[in-house]
């Protein structure tokens, strides 16, 4: 013979199903934190302001027509190649964790010739944003490339 359903059983029932709710929630409002910070500007009005600035330098950026490739050395540098620019360009770079879960790396190169630079620090293995500038003068080139 079956029991009869009660109020106490209703009761049950509820408190189990939020607490599955807040369960999930909680453990997904987690996750989302962890992985990503959510900044991606650190002051949108002024980054909008600054937005015909940033097309205006990337046009003229596009106009250099130069390129880079980036390789990772049996030792755990990076070599860039860097074509199309002139003899005297600097180069240097940050390596950025897409995730945030490692600080930001500053990365400083030596020209080894040719157009080839070669990074005086170590990159840890794992997914990197890499950030390139290169300055000539007045000329500023960047490019973004991501390592994995």
């Amino acid at each position: 013979m079956n029991a009869p359903f009660t109020g106490r059983h209703m009761a049950a029932i509820l408190v189990l199903f939020f607490s599955v709710v807040f369960a999930v929630n909680f453990t997904m409002a987690r996750y989302a934190s962890s992985t990503f910070g959510g900044i991606v500007v650190e002051n949108s009005y002024v980054a909008s302001q600054e937005f015909n600035t940033w097309l205006d330098e990337a046009s003229a950026e596009k106009a250099l027509g130069w390129k880079a490739t980036v390789e990772r050395t049996t030792d755990g540098r990076l070599a860039i190649d860097l074509s199309g620019a002139p003899a005297d360009v600097t180069l240097t770079a940050i390596a950025r964790h897409p995730l945030g879960r490692a600080p930001d790396r500053a990365i400083t190169f030596t020209s080894v010739g040719d157009g080839r630079f070669l990074s005086i620090e170590e990159l840890p293995l794992g997914r990197w944003t890499l950030r390139i500038e290169a300055r000539t003068g007045q000329s500023v080139w960047r490019d973004e490339e991501h390592l994995t």
